[in-house]
């Protein structure tokens, strides 16, 4: 029993230790930090001072519309640095300098997933801090934002085993960056997060209907604009769900025939 309790401290500290030298990583690294902080200020600026005339108006009328947008399309662009940092360790040879450690295998995976949650909450945090000083107010109280923020990060860390299965299998770091970006343009520009989606053709209406992003921006905008739990909600934890069902054991996998 003190074996399996000593066991199990060790991989938690392994994995807090492992999760703070990725948040390093992303601090000291200009590229990294830059999805993190810069993006999601400078995607709510451009969005919202050179397109909300054109879709709604004004931009008081389009940022409820764009503020979930942004938000999820922040996190999914933070969730991808997952895969670009493991590709980077792998290449450089760090991958094989910590599988030679007297540490769980398992740790530097797991130190890259929970450093992601923290990575997705400072993403939130400065999309929605933008978004309130460009005069955006969600109707919904600060539990309700809560709320929101919670279930779009869930979402983005169910997609951030999706890219750090990329950083596994991919030969190079800019074979990874350059599949992640296809993902999040795809993820976010095939949804609900810019434009209304009835002013879109009938074919890409479908294919919007079919995309989870869409059902987690449905929801936090119902969430930060009427402080309610819609069913959209549930639709979003039942597809982070599956999400991680079939992509964590297939990264751990890979993960795993590396060692």
């Amino acid at each position: 029993m003190t074996e399996i309790k000593t066991h199990k401290t060790n991989i938690i500290r392994t994995t807090a230790t492992m999760a703070y030298r990725n948040l390093l990583k992303t601090l000291h690294n200009p590229d990294e930090l830059l999805d993190v902080v810069v993006q999601p200020v400078l995607f709510m600026f451009l969005f919202s001072f050179l397109f909300s005339g054109a879709i709604t108006g004004s931009m008081n009328s389009y940022l409820p519309l764009l503020v979930p947008g942004i938000l999820m399309q922040s996190l999914i662009s933070a969730a991808s640095g997952s895969g670009t940092q493991i590709s980077d360790d792998i290449s450089t040879g760090i991958y094989d300098r910590l599988k030679s450690l007297p540490i769980p295998q398992t740790a530097p995976l797991a130190g890259q997933l929970f450093a992601d949650i923290l990575r997705l909450i400072i993403a939130a945090t400065v999309s929605l801090t933008t978004g309130f000083i460009i005069g955006w107010r969600p109707e919904a109280d600060f539990g309700w934002v809560t709320v929101a923020v919670l279930l779009d990060i869930f979402l983005g860390w169910a997609l951030s085993w999706i890219f750090a299965l990329y950083g596994l299998i991919a030969k190079s770091s800019t074979m990874v960056e350059s599949i992640s970006l296809m993902t999040m343009l795809l993820l976010t520009f095939l949804s609900n997060a810019f434009v209304p989606v009835k002013t879109l053709p009938h074919f890409m209406q479908i294919l919007v209907s079919l995309n989870p992003v869409s059902y987690v921006i449905s929801a936090s905008h119902t969430i930060l604009n009427h402080g309610i739990w819609p069913t959209s909600a549930w639709i979003v934890l039942g597809a982070g769900v599956i999400v991680i069902a079939i992509f964590a054991p297939l990264t751990v996998f890979f993960y795993n025939r590396r060692s």
